[in-house]
């Protein structure tokens, strides 16, 4: 859905003190009872009093358009950086892919709420697929076509590159959201979440997708592959980053309710005060990370000139973290803000891509 996985401080204890990780069980355990109870009040402080909201509103963010942002971003970002680099861009392919991609990530948020409804991670969202239609399995089934469906386009795409290197790294960034949430993998419950969102949406997609504009040589009757660069590379770290701040905020009004089921978040981990220091860093990063591909010409100065253009926006997640961060009525929101942060901030990074290979900032 860049961060890698956060570890708890070490404890100090004395010599008579019971075993840390005894400790931890036994507290666990016994907090889950009580964290259930308070699960389902901040899912409906976080969604707002379930009773008022109406159908269309619960089928509004049942359907989360504004994170399709994440299908969007790879492949923009991945077909401006094989522009920058050889002039190619193919409008019918990137469209193809475009739904493609939709299809994906629509099996991604499908089958999410299929294997929360197992847990009883999502008991008390009313927002939850599961939940609107009552039918596990045709989630479960809309899922598995929405798979099938994006995978032929995938097909076709690699059918017209012919670059093994962009079918390969599309089924590992599929295998990822795999992992992810599926049984019996379900490593989102292991606080794997982060680094795995990373992988599959940066280094692997933004990449594969990059790759996707390679072409057939018709002089030579040969494929023209296109090289592996540090802009693309560059690229992908950035867009890597931004996603992952939108899986790392959407669990802030979650914690009892994962804790409640064993689900070990980050923010399970750690709590939402040092989340919100996290959350900072992360945006510090990567400003610090564009400056740096910026000054050793990883990425041209358009780039860094256009998204620098964002950093009001950076400023707004931050703040508003920092300030909501123990509020679920409130922190529900942070993952929308991040949302608009990964949308500014990737089509600035392709935009930036764009205008250097016409010579604009270059």
């Amino acid at each position: 859905m860049p961060l890698t996985g956060i570890a708890l401080t070490p404890l100090l204890v004395s010599p008579l003190a019971p075993s840390p990780r005894r400790s931890r069980v036994a507290t666990s355990a016994a907090r889950r009872p009580r964290a259930l109870q308070r699960a389902r009040c901040s899912a409906t402080a976080a969604s707002g009093e379930a009773g008022e909201l109406s159908r269309a509103t619960l089928l509004w963010r049942a359907a989360k358009l504004p994170i399709y942002s994440v299908a969007l971003i790879p492949l923009t970002v991945g077909s401006a950086s094989a522009y920058y680099h050889a002039g190619l861009f193919f409008t019918k392919r990137y469209f193809v892919l475009l739904t493609a991609a939709v299809l994906v990530i629509t099996w991604l948020n499908l089958s999410n709420d299929v294997y929360d409804s197992d847990t009883g991670a999502d008991r008390d969202k009313k927002e939850s697929v599961v939940s609107i239609t009552g039918s596990r399995a045709m989630t479960q089934n809309a899922a598995n076509f929405s798979l099938f469906l994006g995978f032929a386009g995938l097909l076709w795409a690699f059918a017209e590159a012919k670059d093994i290197r962009f079918i390969l790294l599309v089924i590992s960034a599929i295998f990822c959201g795999y992992v992810y949430q599926c049984p019996p993998f379900r490593l989102s419950y292991q606080g794997l979440g982060e680094p795995l969102c990373f992988a599959a949406f940066g280094p692997l997609a933004t990449t594969a997708f990059y790759f996707s504009n390679s072409s057939l040589n018709t002089s030579s009757g040969g494929a023209a592959l296109l090289p592996l660069t540090k802009t693309v590379i560059a690229s992908s770290v950035l867009v890597g980053l931004t996603t992952t701040l939108i899986l790392f905020c959407s669990h802030f009004h979650q914690i009892d309710g994962d804790l409640a089921v064993g689900k070990m978040s980050p923010l399970v981990r750690i709590g939402t005060k040092s989340g919100s220091r996290i959350v900072s860093i992360g945006i510090v990063m990567l400003y610090i990370l564009l400056a740096t591909f910026g000054t050793c010409g990883s990425l041209p100065p358009s780039c860094i000139v256009l998204c620098a253009l964002t950093l009001p926006m950076g400023k707004t997640v931050v703040d508003y973290v920092l300030k909501h961060h123990e509020d679920n009525a409130k922190i529900f929101m942070a993952k929308y803000y991040c949302v608009r942060l990964h949308a500014l901030f990737g089509m600035a990074l392709a935009s930036g891509l764009v205008l250097a290979r016409n010579g604009i900032l270059a």
